[in-house]
């Protein structure tokens, strides 16, 4: 019988204790009932958030937070973001705010998107209701209406209730903070405006798919103007069809896949059709791009194209491109 004994008051003893560490660390770090910025970067897990809690005194132990949302099923619901949290809030005051929604989202706008679609991003992260989201939509693309190619594609962390102006003038102004100042010097001192290096970066970025390839597609187009060449880009062609045939706030293929009778559109982005540069960027680009537009790879190529494997193969002459069009596309 005392064999039994000894176990059992083990076991309650246990018991009790966890249920007093439970209640301990699961009260309020103190009375302080100032609210704090608290900011959960994307991808963080329940691990790294409780930890960063504890860090900033915000709760006891960041394990018993852990242990909370995952026994709860709680850690799929926090999204990343910015929360306003005080030290007065217990533990299950915290998971409830951390599970209501941010105050403040994380917006990622890939490279490579016309400012019809980044406006459609931030609407949709932003969660704006119909009303809402035509008012955003139409100020955001008056304010950004000469603005396409400047607009930087980052990942940027706004209020819900954002306005227009706001994100469209934060987009430029990061633009602005990431040309550096040799960057910058290096395009005056060349013969394109930044307003033409932002252009045929759009290209690239419409066009290549990895940074290494970027300069010299940059270089290959330079070469098709030294000549007075077409720059001969479907990206353009792209443009050209959807600013024609898409109607903004409305579901569409803004980049189409093209026919043989897409090619013969009459624009002036239809660079198979006319020569030179186009008058504004077709997208926004990331900075490989930009960089890769001032500092182009010198060679002798003049045609490119991806085979099925998205790899890239280069010829200095229409013989070589067909020959590189039969063997990698079988066309």
């Amino acid at each position: 019988m005392k064999r039994l004994i000894i176990p059992t008051l083990l076991i309650t003893l246990l018991i009790i204790s966890g249920v007093f560490w439970w209640k301990q660390n699961s009260k309020p770090v103190s009375t302080n009932e100032s609210l704090q910025s608290f900011l959960i970067p994307k991808g963080y897990s329940a691990s790294q958030i409780g930890n960063k809690l504890a860090d900033q005194n915000l709760i006891k132990s960041s394990f018993a937070f852990k242990l909370y949302v995952q026994v709860m099923a709680k850690s799929k619901r926090i999204q990343a973001g910015e929360y306003l949290l005080a030290p007065s809030f217990s533990l299950f005051k915290i998971v409830v705010q951390l599970t209501s929604g941010p105050v403040e989202e994380w917006v990622t706008i890939p490279e490579g998107l016309r400012r019809e679609e980044v406006v459609e991003k931030y609407i949709s992260v932003l969660k704006r209701n119909e009303t809402d989201a035509e008012v955003f939509r139409q100020d955001f693309l008056t304010i950004t209406a000469n603005k396409e190619g400047f607009l930087f594609p980052d990942t940027y962390l706004f209020p819900k209730t954002v306005s227009a102006s706001i994100v469209a003038n934060k987009m430029l102004s990061t633009f602005d903070s990431k040309i550096s100042a040799q960057m910058d010097a290096d395009i005056n001192s060349s013969k394109y405006s930044l307003d033409q290096v932002i252009v045929l970066a759009s290209i690239i970025e419409r066009e290549t798919r990895k940074d290494e390839e970027r300069p010299v597609v940059a270089g290959i187009l330079f070469n098709r103007l030294e000549i007075g060449m077409g720059l001969q880009v479907d990206a353009t062609v792209q443009y050209a069809l959807a600013t024609a045939n898409c109607r903004v706030g409305t579901t569409c293929d803004w980049w189409p896949a093209l026919t043989r009778d897409d090619m013969s559109i009459n624009s002036s982005y239809n660079t198979y059709k006319y020569a030179g540069i186009p008058s504004t960027p077709i997208a926004n680009p990331s900075l490989s791009s930009i960089a890769a537009v001032i500092y182009p790879t010198d060679s002798s190529y003049l045609y490119y194209l991806h085979d099925e494997d998205g790899e890239i193969h280069y010829a200095e002459t229409l013989d070589g491109h067909n020959e590189n069009v039969r063997k990698y596309l079988g066309k």
